[in-house]
């Protein structure tokens, strides 16, 4: 029986977006944004030759005509590019689309002003804390505001809040005044409210340091996401009676709803756990996985050269679990949005995103829609598919 492995990467846009004038970083449109071909361009080159094989350079070029230094062998898999229907450039957005179900909404997006958020809101997340108010209430990004404001929170124990072009609340705290459990425990008291508002998700950032040493992000995040409006992939293959293995921020993405089993960690534990899986998932089962911080490492943080070496980093993994494949496996690489750090602003970027499968032959897929992506893994493990797209195998 068949298995798949679907892979996002967070961000690994490819240009393209024919509504990309329709979104902006601050005043800057999208339009001529290109994570892949940008950072190929700024870094001289990139050497990606297992990515490539699978038809990344081909599907730049189909999705944009960009020129991307480095990329351009024949394809050896099928490749295609894929546009999103959700009107999102988020992370939510991005898999809901890919899993078959297109966000039907807008999202509720703060002002980027001071305060950032409604009263009420601030007052809820206040006395869901325990404390006479919050810290932040701006956007801003999350390395900065630790930083900044580590210290008034060690000594106030006010949560730090904070928000961003995304349709996310964030919830940072450091590990000396809420532990783990109690920073997650605020985040799912005050979700519900903020879901009813169309904010896309609650994140607990946890981290750890001190004023003299500096404070830094620790393990422990997690995203308190609204739960799709259908049944995704997930519940497709769930539903038919087999195992469905999230990887990274899947589990939260969709809810949990139908996971069995989920992993998180670092980038280097995500790749071992897909390795692992690689090895032992069941027959019939699907591995869901969005893997490598693509955009809060180097996106958000526009560093060209960091993003080119994560994804070396990645195709150097890439090339070994290939070879582990078993006869009759499907391995779908694709992502949710752009981030291309060479771009104005900071914002994720409007972009269409690669295709690229290993296991099921060679040729063109041409021009998809992100649904598509769901209906086609549907049919090559034998599920009924409930969504919006077409299998383009």
């Amino acid at each position: 029986m068949a298995r798949a492995f679907l892979i996002v990467l967070d961000s690994v846009g490819i240009g393209g977006a024919p509504d990309a004038d329709q979104y902006f970083n601050g005043e800057i449109p999208d339009t001529g944004s290109n994570t892949v071909a940008h950072i190929a361009q700024a870094v001289g080159g990139l050497h990606l030759p297992h990515l490539d094989a699978l038809g990344l350079g081909a599907a730049v070029a189909l999705s944009s005509g960009a020129d991307a230094p480095g990329l351009g062998t024949t394809p050896q898999g099928r490749w295609g590019a894929a546009t999103e229907t959700s009107r999102g450039k988020d992370t939510p957005s991005g898999h809901w689309d890919l899993a078959g179900v297109p966000v039907p909404w807008d999202w509720h997006y703060f002002p980027d002003a001071d305060p950032a958020f409604p009263l009420d809101v601030s007052q809820a997340v206040a006395t869901a804390a325990g404390t006479a108010g919050i810290l932040g209430d701006c956007h801003a990004s999350g390395t900065e505001i630790i930083e900044r404001l580590g210290h008034a929170h060690l000594r106030t124990g006010w949560p730090i809040c904070y928000t961003s072009v995304d349709s996310v609340f964030q919830i940072a705290a450091h590990d000396a005044v809420f532990d783990l459990a109690r920073l997650h425990a605020l985040c799912a008291a005050v979700a519900p409210r903020l879901h009813a508002m169309n904010v896309g998700r609650v994140i607990a950032r946890p981290f750890t340091g001190s004023p003299e040493t500096g404070f830094h992000r620790m393990s422990g995040r997690r995203d308190f996401a609204i739960a799709p409006p259908a049944p995704t992939l997930c519940d497709w293959v769930h539903d038919a009676g087999r195992c469905v293995h999230a990887v990274g921020k899947v589990g939260d993405i969709f809810s949990m709803r139908g996971i069995d089993d989920v992993v998180k960690g670092t980038d280097e534990a995500l790749l071992r756990a897909i390795t692992d899986l690689i090895g032992t998932a069941e027959e019939g089962s699907l591995t869901f996985a969005n893997l490598v911080e693509f955009d809060s490492d180097y996106g958000h943080r526009r560093d060209p050269q960091g993003y080119a070496e994560a994804l070396r980093r990645f195709d150097d993994w890439l090339g070994v679990a290939m070879t582990r494949l078993r006869l009759g496996d499907m391995l779908l690489i694709t992502a949710d949005h752009g981030n291309d750090p060479t771009w104005a602003g900071t914002d994720h970027t409007r972009e269409r995103v690669p295709v690229l499968i290993a296991g099921c032959g060679t040729g063109a897929l041409g021009q998809v829609l992100m649904a598509d992506v769901a209906a086609s893994v549907a049919m090559h493990l034998g599920v009924p598919s409930h969504g919006q797209g077409r299998s383009f195998l």
